[in-house]
C-alpha cells in the first residue's frame, strides 16, 4: 500500500534535500488526518536532521492539494452539541494548525511546488512555505465560506503571507485564483511555463538546485529571527538581529562563505551533489 506521503531524499551541495509528496491522486492529496499525521512526524525527524537543507513540498497527480478532508467529520456536520458534551472538533482542527506551526518553523528552506489546484488548506500549506513555485496554469483558491465553514487555522498564515486587505479578499469571498494572480498577490514568487521543450520537472529542478548557495546554518538563523519578529517590539528584534548577527560572522560559515567570495570560487556547502530526484 502506498504511503500518503512520500519521501524522496537526494543531495543538494554538500547535504541533502528531500521532495514531501502528498500522495493521494484519488482525492487530489487532500488533507486527511494520516496525512497531517506524517507530515507533523516528518517535521519533528527534519528538525533533528543536520544534513538536510531542503524540502519541496508537493502533490502527486497534477495536483497540490485540494484541502482539507470532511470525510472524518461526516457524522457531525449540522448537528448540534448535546448540552455539557465537549467538542472533539475542536482539537481535530487545531491539529492542522500544530502542522502548519511545525513547517513555518522548520530550519530548513521550505519550497513549496504547486501544479493544479491548491485548495483551502492546501493554501495554508503555501502560505507557511519560504518559496513558492508555481506552474502557470496552477489555480488557488480558499471556498470555506461558500460551504458555510470557518478557515480556521489557515487564516493566520494567509493574513501574515498576504496582509489584511488581500487575506479579507481572498478568505471572505471564495473566489478562485489564477497563478499570475498569486504572483501578483505575493503568495507565488516564481512561475514555471512549461512546455514540451522545457517541463515542469526540469525548470523546477533548475530553480532547485540554485538553492544551494544559500548556507544552512544562515538560513535556520535567519528563519528564527523571522519567525519572532511578529511577536516582539522594534527593539527587540533588532538586539535579536545583532546577536545572530555576531554569532553568524564568528562562526564557520561566515569564515568560508567570504573567503569564497574573495577568491571568486564556489562556497563549499555549493559543492558536490545536485537537486536530482523527481516532483
Amino acid at each position: 500500500m502506498a504511503e500518503v506521503l512520500d519521501i524522496d531524499r537526494q543531495p543538494l551541495g554538500s547535504g541533502f534535500m528531500e521532495w514531501w509528496r502528498l500522495n493521494s491522486p484519488q482525492t487530489r492529496n487532500a488533507l486527511t488526518d494520516e496525512m497531517v499525521q506524517a507530515l507533523g512526524s516528518h517535521c519533528e525527524r527534519a528538525r533533528e536532521d543536520a544534513q538536510l537543507r531542503l524540502i519541496v513540498l508537493t502533490g502527486s497527480g497534477g495536483h497540490f492539494c485540494a484541502g482539507g478532508s470532511l470525510g472524518g467529520f461526516s457524522s457531525s456536520i449540522g448537528r448540534p452539541l448535546l448540552p455539557g458534551e465537549s467538542d472533539p472538533l475542536v482539537q481535530l482542527n487545531r491539529e492542522f494548525g500544530s502542522l502548519l506551526q511545525r513547517l513555518s518553523s522548520l530550519p530548513q528552506l521550505l519550497v513549496a511546488a504547486v501544479q493544479g489546484a491548491a485548495m483551502g488548506g492546501g493554501v495554508g500549506l503555501v502560505c507557511v512555505a519560504d518559496l513558492v513555485i508555481a506552474d502557470a496554469s496552477a489555480v488557488f483558491a480558499t471556498p470555506e465560506v461558500t460551504l458555510g465553514i470557518v478557515p480556521a487555522q489557515i487564516a493566520p498564515f494567509v493574513q501574515r503571507r498576504l496582509g489584511d486587505a488581500l487575506a479579507r479578499q481572498w478568505l471572505l469571498c471564495g473566489q478562485r485564483w489564477s497563478a499570475q494572480q498569486a504572483l501578483q498577490a505575493g503568495l507565488v514568487q516564481t512561475l514555471i511555463h512549461a512546455d514540451d521543450a522545457l517541463p515542469w520537472q526540469s525548470q523546477l529542478q533548475t530553480r532547485i538546485a540554485s538553492l544551494a548557495q544559500a548556507a544552512p546554518a544562515a538560513v535556520a538563523a535567519t528563519k528564527r529571527l523571522l519567525e519572532t519578529v511578529a511577536t516582539q517590539s522594534l527593539d527587540a528584534s533588532l538586539d535579536q538581529g545583532a546577536l545572530a548577527f555576531a554569532a553568524a560572522l564568528r562562526g564557520t560559515e561566515a569564515g568560508a562563505g567570504i573567503k569564497a567570495f574573495a577568491n571568486k570560487q564556489p562556497v563549499p556547502w555549493a559543492v558536490s551533489g545536485d537537486a536530482g530526484g523527481r516532483p
